[in-house]
Protein backbone atom coordinates (compact mmCIF):
# COMPACT_ATOMS: atom_id res chain seq x y z
CA UNK A 1 0.00 0.00 0.00
CA UNK A 2 0.73 3.65 -0.25
CA UNK A 3 0.92 6.07 2.28
CA UNK A 4 1.97 9.90 2.91
CA UNK A 5 4.59 9.83 6.13
CA UNK A 6 5.56 12.25 8.45
CA UNK A 7 8.25 11.83 10.19
CA UNK A 8 8.79 15.07 12.15
CA UNK A 9 6.33 18.50 12.11
CA UNK A 10 7.20 21.04 10.43
CA UNK A 11 6.28 22.36 7.12
CA UNK A 12 4.73 21.18 3.67
CA UNK A 13 7.97 19.23 2.70
CA UNK A 14 7.80 17.18 5.65
CA UNK A 15 5.36 14.72 3.84
CA UNK A 16 6.52 12.15 1.99
CA UNK A 17 4.83 8.96 0.01
CA UNK A 18 6.17 5.83 1.35
CA UNK A 19 5.47 2.13 0.30
CA UNK A 20 4.67 -0.18 3.24
CA UNK A 21 3.33 -4.03 3.18
CA UNK A 22 -0.88 -3.62 3.59
CA UNK A 23 -1.95 -4.89 6.84
CA UNK A 24 -4.26 -7.52 7.77
CA UNK A 25 -7.32 -6.14 10.08
CA UNK A 26 -7.25 -7.58 13.69
CA UNK A 27 -10.43 -7.93 15.74
CA UNK A 28 -12.83 -5.47 15.42
CA UNK A 29 -10.97 -3.91 12.72
CA UNK A 30 -11.99 -3.32 8.92
CA UNK A 31 -9.49 -3.35 6.03
CA UNK A 32 -11.06 -0.53 3.61
CA UNK A 33 -9.39 0.58 0.02
CA UNK A 34 -9.35 4.25 0.00
CA UNK A 35 -11.17 5.91 -3.28
CA UNK A 36 -10.93 9.55 -1.67
CA UNK A 37 -9.34 10.72 1.47
CA UNK A 38 -10.51 14.51 2.45
CA UNK A 39 -8.02 16.89 3.36
CA UNK A 40 -8.92 19.14 6.43
CA UNK A 41 -7.05 21.85 8.41
CA UNK A 42 -6.83 19.38 11.24
CA UNK A 43 -4.19 17.65 9.31
CA UNK A 44 -2.13 21.15 8.94
CA UNK A 45 -2.29 21.33 12.59
CA UNK A 46 -1.11 17.33 13.18
CA UNK A 47 1.99 18.18 10.67
CA UNK A 48 2.84 21.51 12.34
CA UNK A 49 2.72 19.88 15.46
CA UNK A 50 0.35 22.29 16.55
CA UNK A 51 -1.72 19.57 17.52
CA UNK A 52 0.30 16.09 18.66
CA UNK A 53 0.23 12.77 16.58
CA UNK A 54 2.77 9.93 16.88
CA UNK A 55 5.83 10.27 15.52
CA UNK A 56 6.92 9.12 12.76
CA UNK A 57 3.10 8.66 11.40
CA UNK A 58 0.86 8.84 8.82
CA UNK A 59 -1.50 11.69 8.49
CA UNK A 60 -5.07 12.53 7.63
CA UNK A 61 -8.35 11.41 9.46
CA UNK A 62 -11.16 11.46 6.48
CA UNK A 63 -11.85 9.48 3.54
CA UNK A 64 -14.55 6.76 2.11
CA UNK A 65 -13.68 3.71 0.04
CA UNK A 66 -14.81 0.14 -0.37
CA UNK A 67 -14.31 -2.64 2.69
CA UNK A 68 -11.72 -5.22 1.34
CA UNK A 69 -10.98 -7.52 4.15
CA UNK A 70 -13.01 -8.19 7.86
CA UNK A 71 -11.71 -8.69 11.31
CA UNK A 72 -12.59 -12.42 12.14
CA UNK A 73 -15.66 -11.06 14.50
CA UNK A 74 -16.91 -8.48 12.44
CA UNK A 75 -20.20 -8.82 11.40
CA UNK A 76 -21.91 -5.53 10.88
CA UNK A 77 -19.59 -4.84 7.37
CA UNK A 78 -18.75 -7.40 4.32
CA UNK A 79 -16.46 -6.79 1.56
CA UNK A 80 -17.60 -4.85 -1.16
CA UNK A 81 -19.38 -2.17 0.83
CA UNK A 82 -19.16 1.71 0.50
CA UNK A 83 -18.08 3.04 4.07
CA UNK A 84 -16.54 6.69 4.90
CA UNK A 85 -15.02 8.02 8.22
CA UNK A 86 -13.86 11.12 9.85
CA UNK A 87 -11.97 9.96 12.83
CA UNK A 88 -9.38 6.89 11.13
CA UNK A 89 -5.46 8.42 11.81
CA UNK A 90 -3.72 7.51 8.43
CA UNK A 91 -6.17 8.13 5.66
CA UNK A 92 -3.80 9.45 3.29
CA UNK A 93 -3.45 6.46 2.18
CA UNK A 94 -4.26 3.24 -0.34
CA UNK A 95 -5.62 1.48 2.93
CA UNK A 96 -6.86 1.91 5.82
CA UNK A 97 -7.42 -0.46 8.83
CA UNK A 98 -10.45 1.43 10.38
CA UNK A 99 -12.62 0.08 13.66
CA UNK A 100 -15.49 -1.46 12.70
CA UNK A 101 -17.85 1.09 14.73
CA UNK A 102 -16.17 3.85 13.18
CA UNK A 103 -17.40 3.32 9.69
CA UNK A 104 -20.25 4.28 8.36
CA UNK A 105 -22.13 2.76 5.08
CA UNK A 106 -22.60 5.04 2.28
CA UNK A 107 -26.09 4.84 1.07
CA UNK A 108 -26.77 4.36 -2.77
CA UNK A 109 -27.92 8.20 -3.47
CA UNK A 110 -24.49 9.26 -2.39
CA UNK A 111 -21.56 8.89 -4.60
CA UNK A 112 -18.42 7.81 -2.73
CA UNK A 113 -15.81 10.92 -3.14
CA UNK A 114 -19.05 13.46 -2.21
CA UNK A 115 -19.29 10.92 0.96
CA UNK A 116 -15.11 11.40 1.35
CA UNK A 117 -15.86 15.37 1.71
CA UNK A 118 -18.46 15.36 4.00
CA UNK A 119 -17.39 13.48 6.76
CA UNK A 120 -15.65 15.43 9.14
CA UNK A 121 -16.61 19.24 7.44
CA UNK A 122 -20.33 17.65 6.96
CA UNK A 123 -20.79 16.64 10.14
CA UNK A 124 -18.92 19.28 11.91
CA UNK A 125 -22.00 21.61 10.56
CA UNK A 126 -24.56 19.62 11.53
CA UNK A 127 -23.87 19.19 14.86
CA UNK A 128 -22.96 23.42 14.86
CA UNK A 129 -26.24 24.48 13.72
CA UNK A 130 -28.54 20.96 15.18
CA UNK A 131 -26.55 21.05 18.99
CA UNK A 132 -23.85 23.78 19.42
CA UNK A 133 -26.10 26.34 18.37
CA UNK A 134 -29.38 24.69 17.59
CA UNK A 135 -30.71 27.34 14.44
CA UNK A 136 -34.05 28.14 14.06
CA UNK A 137 -36.66 30.27 12.64
CA UNK A 138 -35.73 34.23 13.13
CA UNK A 139 -32.52 33.21 14.91
CA UNK A 140 -29.22 35.50 13.26
CA UNK A 141 -25.45 33.97 12.81
CA UNK A 142 -22.70 34.64 11.08
CA UNK A 143 -20.48 31.91 9.46
CA UNK A 144 -16.81 32.96 8.85
CA UNK A 145 -15.00 31.92 5.95
CA UNK A 146 -18.32 31.34 4.28
CA UNK A 147 -16.61 30.16 1.07
CA UNK A 148 -14.54 27.64 2.73
CA UNK A 149 -15.40 24.10 2.93
CA UNK A 150 -17.18 24.14 6.21
CA UNK A 151 -18.17 27.57 5.85
CA UNK A 152 -20.18 26.55 2.25
CA UNK A 153 -22.28 23.86 4.18
CA UNK A 154 -22.76 25.77 6.94
CA UNK A 155 -24.65 28.04 5.31
CA UNK A 156 -26.93 25.93 3.77
CA UNK A 157 -27.79 24.38 6.45
CA UNK A 158 -28.25 27.25 8.77
CA UNK A 159 -30.59 28.52 5.57
CA UNK A 160 -32.28 25.84 5.90
CA UNK A 161 -33.01 25.93 9.35
CA UNK A 162 -34.64 29.70 9.12
CA UNK A 163 -31.62 30.91 10.34
CA UNK A 164 -30.88 34.82 8.85
CA UNK A 165 -26.92 34.44 7.48
CA UNK A 166 -24.39 36.85 7.38
CA UNK A 167 -21.85 35.19 5.48
CA UNK A 168 -17.92 36.60 5.56
CA UNK A 169 -15.17 36.02 2.41
CA UNK A 170 -12.52 37.30 0.97
CA UNK A 171 -13.00 38.45 -2.26
CA UNK A 172 -15.84 39.15 -4.52
CA UNK A 173 -15.89 35.71 -6.17
CA UNK A 174 -16.35 33.86 -2.83
CA UNK A 175 -18.81 36.26 -1.93
CA UNK A 176 -21.08 34.69 -4.89
CA UNK A 177 -20.48 31.45 -3.84
CA UNK A 178 -21.34 32.18 0.04
CA UNK A 179 -24.98 33.99 -1.61
CA UNK A 180 -25.47 30.73 -3.75
CA UNK A 181 -24.85 28.48 -0.55
CA UNK A 182 -27.66 30.27 1.19
CA UNK A 183 -25.83 33.56 2.88
CA UNK A 184 -28.59 36.01 3.20
CA UNK A 185 -25.83 39.15 3.54
CA UNK A 186 -22.13 38.72 2.35
CA UNK A 187 -19.77 40.90 4.40
CA UNK A 188 -15.97 41.79 2.80
CA UNK A 189 -14.19 41.12 5.95
CA UNK A 190 -10.81 42.97 4.14
CA UNK A 191 -13.37 46.11 3.26
CA UNK A 192 -15.80 46.24 5.82
CA UNK A 193 -15.97 46.02 10.29
CA UNK A 194 -17.99 42.38 9.73
CA UNK A 195 -19.05 43.58 13.84
CA UNK A 196 -20.39 46.94 12.80
CA UNK A 197 -22.13 45.73 9.70
CA UNK A 198 -23.89 42.68 11.26
CA UNK A 199 -25.13 45.24 13.96
CA UNK A 200 -26.50 47.91 11.44
CA UNK A 201 -28.63 44.74 10.00
CA UNK A 202 -29.84 44.06 13.14
CA UNK A 203 -30.94 47.03 14.41
CA UNK A 204 -27.39 47.46 17.33
CA UNK A 205 -28.83 43.98 18.78
CA UNK A 206 -26.20 42.20 17.22
CA UNK A 207 -26.08 38.26 16.24
CA UNK A 208 -27.26 35.06 18.17
CA UNK A 209 -24.49 33.24 17.03
CA UNK A 210 -21.08 33.46 15.42
CA UNK A 211 -19.24 30.12 13.80
CA UNK A 212 -16.22 31.35 13.80
CA UNK A 213 -13.49 28.82 12.27
CA UNK A 214 -10.54 31.58 11.83
CA UNK A 215 -9.18 32.31 15.53
CA UNK A 216 -6.61 34.77 15.98
CA UNK A 217 -7.82 37.17 13.13
CA UNK A 218 -11.64 37.03 13.92
CA UNK A 219 -11.71 36.59 17.68
CA UNK A 220 -12.53 40.50 18.75
CA UNK A 221 -14.45 41.35 16.57
CA UNK A 222 -16.75 38.17 16.79
CA UNK A 223 -17.57 38.67 20.54
CA UNK A 224 -18.46 42.39 19.45
CA UNK A 225 -20.95 41.11 16.88
CA UNK A 226 -22.79 39.41 19.37
CA UNK A 227 -26.24 39.72 20.80
CA UNK A 228 -26.83 39.69 24.73
CA UNK A 229 -26.39 36.30 26.28
CA UNK A 230 -25.18 35.59 22.61
CA UNK A 231 -23.37 32.73 21.92
CA UNK A 232 -19.30 32.50 19.97
CA UNK A 233 -18.76 29.15 18.57
CA UNK A 234 -15.02 28.52 18.25
CA UNK A 235 -14.25 25.08 16.14
CA UNK A 236 -11.42 26.38 14.44
CA UNK A 237 -8.18 28.56 14.28
CA UNK A 238 -6.67 29.05 10.54
CA UNK A 239 -5.43 32.06 11.61
CA UNK A 240 -3.58 31.16 14.89
CA UNK A 241 -4.46 30.51 18.10
CA UNK A 242 -6.36 33.05 20.32
CA UNK A 243 -4.37 34.78 23.01
CA UNK A 244 -4.65 34.46 26.53
CA UNK A 245 -7.88 36.76 27.60
CA UNK A 246 -9.56 37.31 30.58
CA UNK A 247 -13.20 35.72 31.05
CA UNK A 248 -14.84 39.00 32.42
CA UNK A 249 -14.86 39.82 28.72
CA UNK A 250 -17.61 37.58 28.16
CA UNK A 251 -19.23 39.69 30.78
CA UNK A 252 -18.47 42.88 29.38
CA UNK A 253 -19.43 41.57 26.04
CA UNK A 254 -23.19 41.10 27.46
CA UNK A 255 -23.56 38.18 29.01
CA UNK A 256 -21.92 35.87 26.29
CA UNK A 257 -20.87 32.41 25.60
CA UNK A 258 -17.95 30.66 24.35
CA UNK A 259 -17.53 27.22 23.65
CA UNK A 260 -14.37 25.80 21.74
CA UNK A 261 -16.27 22.28 20.69
CA UNK A 262 -14.73 19.32 18.52
CA UNK A 263 -16.26 16.55 16.15
CA UNK A 264 -15.28 13.56 18.56
CA UNK A 265 -17.62 15.43 21.08
CA UNK A 266 -20.59 15.15 19.47
CA UNK A 267 -20.01 12.00 17.66
CA UNK A 268 -18.67 10.00 21.03
CA UNK A 269 -20.97 6.92 20.76
CA UNK A 270 -21.72 5.07 18.37
CA UNK A 271 -25.44 5.93 17.87
CA UNK A 272 -24.68 9.63 17.65
CA UNK A 273 -22.01 9.24 14.99
CA UNK A 274 -24.83 6.76 12.80
CA UNK A 275 -27.45 9.74 13.38
CA UNK A 276 -25.50 12.56 12.49
CA UNK A 277 -24.14 10.77 9.10
CA UNK A 278 -27.89 9.39 8.46
CA UNK A 279 -29.00 12.63 8.95
CA UNK A 280 -26.07 14.65 7.09
CA UNK A 281 -26.37 11.75 3.69
CA UNK A 282 -30.35 12.24 4.02
CA UNK A 283 -29.69 16.21 3.49
CA UNK A 284 -27.53 15.35 0.28
CA UNK A 285 -29.85 13.05 -1.25
CA UNK A 286 -32.92 15.31 -0.24
CA UNK A 287 -31.01 17.94 -2.51
CA UNK A 288 -30.93 20.67 0.32
CA UNK A 289 -26.80 19.69 1.08
CA UNK A 290 -25.17 20.74 -2.22
CA UNK A 291 -21.41 19.62 -1.72
CA UNK A 292 -18.57 21.89 -3.24
CA UNK A 293 -15.61 19.68 -4.54
CA UNK A 294 -12.74 22.15 -5.12
CA UNK A 295 -10.17 20.00 -6.67
CA UNK A 296 -9.18 16.37 -7.07
CA UNK A 297 -5.67 15.60 -6.52
CA UNK A 298 -3.40 12.70 -6.72
CA UNK A 299 -2.05 11.24 -3.16
CA UNK A 300 1.42 12.16 -3.65
CA UNK A 301 0.03 15.61 -3.98
CA UNK A 302 -0.56 15.97 -0.53
CA UNK A 303 1.43 18.95 0.22
CA UNK A 304 0.52 20.54 -2.72
CA UNK A 305 -3.03 20.21 -0.95
CA UNK A 306 -1.84 21.22 2.07
CA UNK A 307 -0.25 24.80 0.02
CA UNK A 308 -3.88 25.54 -1.24
CA UNK A 309 -5.19 25.20 2.17
CA UNK A 310 -3.15 27.04 4.05
CA UNK A 311 -2.95 30.17 1.63
CA UNK A 312 -6.85 29.98 1.74
CA UNK A 313 -6.83 29.36 -2.05
CA UNK A 314 -9.76 27.04 -1.67
CA UNK A 315 -13.42 27.06 -2.40
CA UNK A 316 -15.12 23.94 -1.10
CA UNK A 317 -13.35 20.91 -1.06
CA UNK A 318 -10.16 19.16 -1.67
CA UNK A 319 -9.84 15.71 -2.14
CA UNK A 320 -6.49 13.17 -2.52
CA UNK A 321 -7.09 10.58 -4.61
CA UNK A 322 -5.16 7.30 -4.29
Amino acid sequence: MRAIAVSTPGGREVLSLAEIDTPTPGPGQVRVRVEAAGVNYIDVYQRTGLYKMPLPGRIGLEGAGVVELVGPDVTSLVPGQRVAWSSVPGSYASHVIAPADKLVVVPDGVDTKTAAAVMLQGMTAQYLVTSTYALGPGDTCIVHAAAGGVGLLLCQLADHAGAFVFGTVSTAEKAALARAAGADEVILYREVDFAAEARRHTDGAGVDVVYDSVGKDTFDRSLLALKRRGMLVLYGQSSGMVPPFDPTRLSTAGSVFLTRPSLNDYTATREELASRAAQLFARIVEGVLSVRIHAELPLADAAEAHRRLEGRETTGKLLLIP
